[in-house]
């Protein structure tokens, strides 16, 4: 991704997924990984988490926004793309801070997927106990 000399870059990140995020100033046109976000997020739910840190900044038709994310499922993918662009709308304004970080947009959402113990069939799963 080739970087413009007016465009912000940050990271966002959740469960496995990465997102990295370029944010220009414009009129609102937003893109995952080449294509429109109505067609990578399906679902209204994720296109509206994704749109959060837009709105509680009223700033929705300020910046357009590009994005790239691997890994992770969908609702990984949109966890990190919403933490990217409130980490790159803080470097665009700083006074945009306080309204990011009251909505918890700028904290990293550290919940992993527990790993599988070995002797077990899960994470917290155990075989039934036998007595005899």
């Amino acid at each position: 991704m080739p970087k413009k000399a007016n465009e912000l870059q940050a990271t966002g990140r959740r469960k496995t997924a990465v997102a990295r995020v370029r944010v220009a100033p414009g009129v609102g046109k937003r893109t995952v990984n080449g294509m429109p976000i109505e067609n990578y997020f399906k679902t209204l739910p994720l296109r509206s988490m994704v749109e959060q840190p837009l709105h509680a900044t009223e700033s929705a038709n300020r910046f357009d926004v590009i994005v790239s994310v691997t890994g992770g499922g969908l609702a990984g993918q949109a966890g990190a793309v919403r933490h990217g662009i409130a980490r790159a709308l803080v470097q665009a304004d700083e006074t945009l801070k306080p309204a990011l970080k009251s909505g918890g947009f700028l904290t990293r959402d550290a919940r992993m997927k527990e790993r599988k113990k070995p002797g077990q069939p899960g994470a917290r799963k155990r075989f039934q106990f036998s007595k005899r």
